[in-house]
Order: structure tokens, then sequence, then C-alpha cells
């Protein structure tokens, strides 16, 4: 199968911050990749070089074939970007945006219809309504439809649904599998790691270097192992006395629970006594089943 997004060794600087440190990644034809990591990872810097918005300062990168640098002009009809940040003009209707972004890019609205019939099924009710008074969920569908409009080859999302209720992020995701089956390409970032299960791939990347890439189940193998979960009423008082029982290596909130990273040694039931003589009455400790979150905290201090 052939990639549709190739990178290799890419380097980016502002002064003497490396927001890129020779990252190297391709993303197969026709899959859905995610790219993971907290804010400040350098996902959206990535982005903007794959769109051609900036320039990268050491290696390359190509999407479609096309280089990122010497093919700038023709890469930019290939692909379907959509930032962070709603980017459309709010003082323009729903309808006066999808058509102002179809002449951008010479096609009718039309032509394409078929293709953003799925996601623009919600907006087509209030044709009128100016971008600016949509609800959060109704914008991202609007982006979405723009980015879409000139068919393009591979899909550009960065962090799409942040800011966006969960039944909204849900329907977001729902589409993006359908686009899939549709053959396109598509490259998410997301700093939700509940969404990286919904990618056919995840690429880690925290403070501009990639810390692992592979498919979800095969990422979290082996993260059950010396995982577990604790809780208590008191919750801050639970944490500082795990940190400080022998065999855990390592406690951190998640959720409404702790997991705990612990030694071969460790022995649940010994621990749950030294707490409750710590006063700590109420606490309960089970084994967790470990997920990317995990994995990415754990990579991501291993890292330094």
């Amino acid at each position: 199968m052939r990639n549709a997004i190739e990178i290799k060794e890419l380097t980016k600087r502002y002064g003497k911050l490396v927001a890129l440190d020779h990252v190297s990644l391709s993303v197969s034809e026709g899959s859905m990749f995610g790219l993971i990591g907290p804010d400040g990872a350098g996902k959206t810097t990535l982005y903007q070089i794959l769109t051609t918005l900036l320039s990268p300062d050491e290696g390359s990168a190509t999407v479609s074939g096309l280089d990122v640098m010497k093919d700038y002009r023709r890469l930019r009809t290939e692909i379907g970007y959509m930032p962070e940040k709603f980017s459309l003009y709010p003082d323009l209707t729903v309808s006066e945006n999808l058509h102002f972004f179809a002449s951008l890019f010479g096609v009718d609205v039309k032509d394409n219809f078929d293709l953003i019939a799925p996601v623009f099924d919600q907006l087509k009710k209030f044709p009128n309504r100016m971008a600016g008074a949509l609800s959060g969920g109704m914008k991202q569908k609007l982006a979405l439809s723009c980015a879409l409009i000139h068919r393009p080859r591979v899909l550009l999302l960065d962090e799409p649904t942040t800011g966006v209720d969960a039944v909204s992020r849900s329907e977001f995701w729902d589409m993006l599998a359908t686009l899939k089956e549709k053959g396109i390409t598509i490259l998410v970032s997301t700093s939700y790691m509940d969404e990286a299960e919904r990618c056919e791939r995840i690429a880690l990347i925290n403070k501009g270097r990639i810390l692992d890439v592979n498919v979800p189940d095969r990422l979290v193998e082996g993260m059950d192992k010396n995982l577990y979960n604790a809780s208590a009423k008191e919750m801050y008082p639970l944490l500082e006395a795990l940190r400080t029982l022998p065999d855990v290596k390592d406690c951190y909130t998640f959720g409404a629970t702790l997991h705990i990273v612990t030694s071969e040694c460790f022995n649940s039931d010994d621990a749950v006594g030294r707490l409750r003589r710590k006063g700590l009455e109420d606490v309960r400790i089970w084994p967790a089943k470990g997920n990317i979150e995990d994995l990415f905290i754990k990579l991501a201090k291993d890292d330094g």
C-alpha cells in the first residue's frame, strides 16, 4: 500500500525552542492515523508544515506524492485542512461560507455535495444562520464541510473536537469513519486519549519528538501488568500516601480513580493494610486495564 503522507527527519525551531525534533512518520493511503499528544507537543507546527503554511528547517515531507516545499501550489488542491480554532467567516451565513470555499477551489457545491451530505445534514436546516451564531458542534460540522468541498485526497484535522460536547465528539468521529470508507486519507490530532482507539495507527508525540508508533492494541500490550486502580473518599491524601509505599513506582490521577504503577513485588492486600493504618479506612485497590493514556504518561516520563 502506498503512503499518502511521508515525513522524514522533519525539524522546526523557533529560536532556542525546538518545536519538531527530527520527526519521521508515514501514513498509508486511505487510512485514519492519529497524532496524540498534549498541548505544546508540536502537533500544530507539524500541520502547518504539511499544509505549506510553514517551512521546515530540516528534513522533508510529501503529501499525495507532492513535496511541501517544491509543489506547494498543487498540494493545496489535494488537501483539506481544518485548524484547531474555528477559522471560517463568522459574519457570513452557513451557505455563504460553503459557497465561498467552493469558489476558492473553482468547484460547484453541487458537484461534491454527495461527499459532504452526511456532515452537512444537520446544517441544512438553517442555511441563512451566521456562522458565528452556531453552536460548537455545528461550527465543527461547517468547518469540516468547507474542508471537504473540493474533494481532497488527504484530510488534515488539528484537534477538531477541542471544546466540543461528548455527543458531538462521537458524531464527528462517526463522520470521519464514513469519509475513510470513501477513500480519503485522514490525519487527525487530538489531546483526548480515548479518541485514539478510533484510529488504525497512532503516533504519540511529546516535546516535538515521536515517542512510539503502532496500532492501538499493540501500543498498550503489557500495560495491564503491575497496574492498579485505587480509590478512597479522600483522594489527595491517598495519592500522597501511595507515593510513600514500597514497590509503588508511580501514582497519578486517572478519571475518578488513581492509577498505581508498581514493581513485581507489590502486594495489594499489604498496601491496603498500610494505608488503613494511616487513617484511609475506606481505601480500595484493584487491578486496572491499561490504555493509551497510561502508556503516554509512562513514555513521557521516560523521555524526561
